[in-house]
């Protein structure tokens, strides 16, 4: 049995896997896994409670308001970025070809992408002067990738109308 037809009974659905089916699942799962990474950096190394609190001092905050509040927005933060973390790690299953596995990557890959219009300046302008321009590439990686990661599986979806760029089987005989 060739192994489109095995993924066919695997997923018990019309769907052939097209030229474009691997190289877009093999996509996914490569940025899944730069993204991961970069998502932790930013989320466990990068922003800690020193930075949270100069973030909040450069938007407007006092010392001693930047001490009582950053504690509790780090938290906050760091939920956010864990579920970003779990979303990412969805696409390490982009092989499988299922189909929830390709519409949370591109929900959470949507979401993620507004990170470049949604985050602060002052988070980019802590993290510059604290780790330089190298400090900037995780969140320039991930928020940056999901934008064009999100445009690709869009051009999917509305040149085949399935995700990962599958073909219909036509059910007419």
């Amino acid at each position: 049995m060739s192994a489109s037809l095995r993924q066919i009974d695997d997923h018990r659905d019309n769907r052939l896997p097209t030229r474009w089916t691997r190289p877009v699942q093999n996509l996914v799962l490569g940025c899944s896994i730069l993204f991961v990474v970069g998502t932790a950096l930013q989320n466990f190394v990068i922003i800690d409670l020193r930075a949270m609190v100069e973030m909040m001092r450069l938007a407007g905050a006092t010392e001693a308001q930047a001490l009582a509040d950053a504690p509790g927005f780090l938290t906050g933060f760091r939920i956010v970025g864990c579920v970003y973390l779990v979303g990412n790690a969805v696409g390490l299953l982009a092989r499988t070809g299922r189909s929830w596995v390709f519409w949370t990557v591109l929900g959470v890959n949507a979401t993620q992408a507004a990170g470049l219009v949604m985050i602060p300046p002052e988070v980019f302008e802590a993290t510059r002067d604290r780790f330089g321009m190298p400090g900037l590439l995780p969140s320039y990686l991930t928020d940056g990738g999901a934008a064009l990661l999100t445009v690709v599986l869009l051009a999917v979806l509305l040149r085949y109308r399935r995700p990962w760029a599958y073909a219909r089987i036509s059910t007419t005989t």
